[in-house]
């Protein structure tokens, strides 16, 4: 299983942003998805989490203006950034907690980080 992380880029604040993540290989069903990030000279902090495509959690920092969802049928994640703010401007990561088809348990993956860059 691995995990494609996508969508980071260069935006204005007040802007808008959707990355995605996507799982591939032989995956039974994702059970959980997290976005962390990290920011220069900062420490790694979840971002947002979403188990069993329902239950969804947010850093305060982030609560209401950025959405984390998950699509099954596609074996991808997103998270939906609105009304950003040059304080979001980090590399983002996404891990997913996966069932691999056939195989008992659960199992979390990482993808490789994508930048978004917030300007004035």
């Amino acid at each position: 299983v691995q995990l494609q992380a996508s969508g980071g880029g260069l935006v204005q604040a007040g802007g808008s942003l959707r990355l995605s993540c996507a799982a591939t290989g032989s995956i039974g069903k994702i059970n959980s998805m997290e976005w962390y990030r990290q920011a220069p000279g900062k420490q790694c902090e979840l971002v947002a989490r979403i188990i069993s495509g329902r239950t969804t959690n947010y850093a305060d920092s982030v609560k209401g203006r950025f959405t984390i969802s998950t699509d099954n049928s596609k074996n991808t994640g997103y998270l939906q950034m609105n009304s950003l703010k040059l304080e979001d401007t980090a590399v983002y990561y996404c891990a997913s907690n996966v069932s691999p088809e056939g195989v008992p348990g659960g199992y979390t993956y990482w993808g490789q980080g994508t930048l978004v860059t917030v300007s004035s």
